[in-house]
């Protein structure tokens, strides 16, 4: 039976382990029978050695550093050379603030770090998906990652400030891209336990403790409840998002996170 993305090339920015949220889309477009593309920042080795575990073969990760401004400039033609028919959806997963933006006092981030923050996390969704625009076939469906912004966090600090501008990012997107028929949307995602997570998490009390605390507190207000071990509920949803499904929404964000975003816990 073919599955939701049956013929459909798919690039997913993001893959740092097998447990980021990147790998998990990556496997599950696969299993819905998308070709995938990936991308890697800093060790490429260490990410195609990640990518073995994928369920089927990818090329090589094309290098992407999103504040490197030839990297963006050449993103499409190697990307081309990888898939001359075009591509049909984009996963953008990529976020990053300095130390001083994540856990310590929020008047503490000087502006050089926040300014990092904001560009990585936010402004990189829009110059993604300009560097892509050549490459990216009619009706395409752009996807970033988003967390709740809409009220502050412990630790979260002015990586909750970045994901509210990629809110705001996606919303303008969309209306560039909306007439040639490509879909851009968030999925806002529960915490899952992974490299970024622990980051935002910090150890103050231990070892994870943040994590733990704040996995309790979610999966106790959350009407279906949660778990930060499982990714794969986040992973189908993004699926969804890039296939033809949904074919009228666009500049929405689309929760996954039990119902919290709604419960007064």
């Amino acid at each position: 039976m073919a599955g939701l993305l049956a013929g459909k090339t798919i690039l997913v920015t993001g893959i740092i382990t097998d447990a980021s949220i990147a790998f998990h889309v990556a496997k599950t477009a696969q299993e819905q029978g998308a070709r995938v593309i990936i991308t890697g920042f800093n060790r490429l080795r260490l990410i195609d050695r990640i990518a073995q575990r994928l369920p089927e073969d990818v090329p090589p990760a094309v290098e992407l550093d999103v504040q490197n401004p030839d990297h963006l400039a050449t993103l499409a033609d190697r990307v081309r050379a990888l898939a001359p028919e075009g591509i049909d959806g984009v996963v953008h997963s990529i976020a990053f603030a300095p130390r001083s933006c994540l856990g310590s006092g929020f008047f503490e981030a000087p502006w050089e770090d926040v300014s990092q923050a904001l560009e990585v996390s936010a402004y990189s969704y829009s110059a993604l998906a300009k560097a892509l625009l050549p490459v990216l076939n009619d009706g395409a469906s752009l996807v970033g990652m988003d967390f709740d912004p809409t009220r502050s966090m412990p630790f979260y600090n002015w990586m909750g400030v970045s994901k509210a501008t990629l809110e705001a990012v996606n919303r303008y997107v969309a209306k560039e891209v909306g007439g040639r028929g490509i879909r851009s949307n968030l999925v806002a995602a529960g915490p899952i336990k992974t490299l970024a997570a622990k980051a935002i998490a910090g150890d103050a009390t231990g070892p994870g403790a943040e994590l733990a605390r704040l996995n309790e507190m979610w999966d106790r207000a959350a009407p279906l409840g949660w778990d930060v071990e499982d990714p794969t509920k986040v992973a189908t949803t993004v699926a969804t998002v890039l296939s033809d499904w949904l074919p009228g929404t666009t500049a929405s964000v689309i929760y996954v996170d039990g119902g919290f975003h709604a419960t007064i816990g």
